[in-house]
């Protein structure tokens, strides 16, 4: 039986979350047919379009994406101080540019407290990763449906959550969605991964498509995404509370090292990395290798597993034992 969304999802306990949303159609989301050699890969764009639409409507804000042919992955951060801080106007003006003026128009001549009730509601709805991933499920599945001459169910029931309950789990997660096209033999390096946020963000940091430790930084970061702690300061949204360069060399190292065809393990000037984030090298492997296979609504310390089951009432969700094996202590 599915695990009630409001299990899965606790704003005052963690902001991060790791979402997946799988196409349930033979043509693929946006991959080839191999029966009708029909190419829909012009729809990872439409949704990377979207996300990023989204995302400055919403409270909400991106940290890693991976676009893939039949699923794709987020790692989101849900800013509800943000939300929390909008006017009236702002709420309404959000919402307007989602779905047109007509709710603004009812709700501005409704009596003060009927409209402050409904400015509440939406307030929540656009800090919510429910009303995101039906505003982006919903456009992609009906503008690939009027595409295809088709019509029906496009994805695959509710989309996954895992909630990620330290910084562990956030920077595992983000390399765990950065590193799916390498896992999936579609790319050797980060560098070649298109159509993820590891991609965009060397692509924005460097002047060249070679290596970016070979090449020439320019110290930006792109907008959209949720920026490392050496952004710019003038950068809009909050920041992930690590280097970007320590990320993408962590990630580099990690990625060789899934490679099959490529021995490695993880270098010694990473260990400070692993250290801070409570992991041991071949814990962050496991992670990063099995994040979906061997964890299901949360992601942390064990211990953290804990105080979430008990607040939520549920029984300890499944990955506690390997969490505990993965990190270095149970401090947290």
């Amino acid at each position: 039986m599915p695990t009630a969304r409001a299990a899965q999802v606790d704003y005052s306990v963690t902001q991060y979350y790791h979402l997946m949303s799988r196409c349930v159609r033979r043509s693929y989301l946006c991959g080839i047919d191999k029966d009708s050699g029909q190419d829909y890969s012009h729809r990872k764009q439409w949704l990377i379009d979207r996300i990023k639409f989204l995302s400055s409507i919403f409270a909400i804000h991106i940290c890693a994406y991976a676009i893939m042919s039949n699923h794709y992955h987020l790692v989101l951060y849900v800013n509800t101080d943000m939300a929390q801080n909008w006017s009236a106007d702002d709420v309404l003006s959000h919402w307007t540019r989602l779905f047109g003026p007509t709710r603004a128009k009812e709700i501005n001549s409704l009596p003060a407290d009927l409209a402050e009730n409904e400015i509440l509601e939406l307030r929540n709805r656009l800090s919510s990763i429910s009303w995101f991933m039906r505003c982006l499920n919903e456009n992609i599945a009906r503008r690939s449906n009027e595409e295809d001459g088709l019509d029906g169910r496009f994805w695959q029931g509710r989309f996954k959550s895992q909630a990620l309950l330290d910084e562990g789990a956030v920077l595992s997660a983000m390399a765990y969605v950065d590193l799916n096209p390498i896992r999936a033999k579609q790319a050797n390096t980060p560098e070649e991964s298109e159509f993820t946020s590891i991609y965009e963000r060397i692509q924005t940091a460097y002047n060249t498509l070679s290596m970016p430790q070979q090449a020439e930084k320019n110290h930006e970061q792109p907008l959209e995404l949720m920026p490392f702690s050496d952004a710019d300061s003038s950068h809009p949204l909050p920041t992930i509370d690590f280097t970007f360069s320590d990320y993408l060399q962590l990630v580099d190292t990690t990625g060789r090292i899934l490679r099959e065809d490529k021995p490695g393990y993880i270098l010694n000037h990473h260990q400070a990395i692993l250290t801070r984030l409570n992991l041991s090298p071949k814990g962050w492997l496991h992670i990063v290798q099995n994040l979906e296979t061997n964890f299901c609504h949360v992601l942390g310390n064990h211990l953290r597993f804990d105080n979430f089951a008990k607040k939520h009432r549920v029984r300890a969700p499944v990955g506690k034992t390997i969490s505990k094996q993965c990190y270095l202590s149970s401090t947290f």
